[in-house]
């Protein structure tokens, strides 16, 4: 089981690392969710969102979700989520940063996540045949 406090620690450190003008209009911050969601489009049980940029009328936040550390790596060691919180942390600061600059179209990270998607969608296609 992954220490809860060890998880908020690491991600308040890894946050640290980023520089003050990334939190710019990010009036919902950064929030820790114990949920362990999967994508809409999900057809197994094998993908789960580890981390998340939300806009709504209420503001932009980021959200990870420590659930869905706990559900795949749930004897996950120090380092290894440090690693990987890394990843998903800028992931989800890139998102908002495009957002920001008014970033889209091919070279965006939507676009990126979009081939992902369908790269993942494919390979389950596959698999059934």
């Amino acid at each position: 089981m992954i220490d809860a406090a060890l998880f908020e620690n690491i991600v308040s450190e890894l946050l640290d690392e980023l520089p003050e003008a990334f939190f710019k209009e990010l009036s919902g911050g950064v929030i820790i969710s114990e949920e362990a969601p999967r994508p809409d489009y999900a057809v197994a049980d094998d993908i789960f969102i580890f981390g998340e940029y939300r806009m709504s009328r209420l503001g932009r936040q980021v959200v990870i979700y420590r659930g869905s550390y706990e559900r795949l790596f749930p004897n996950a060691g120090e380092a290894f989520l440090r690693q990987d919180l890394r990843r998903v942390i800028r992931h989800e600061f890139r998102h908002h940063m495009e957002f920001l600059s008014g970033i889209r179209g091919k070279e965006s990270l939507l676009a990126e996540d979009d081939k992902a998607k369908n790269d993942y969608l494919r390979r389950h296609s596959k698999e059934k045949q």
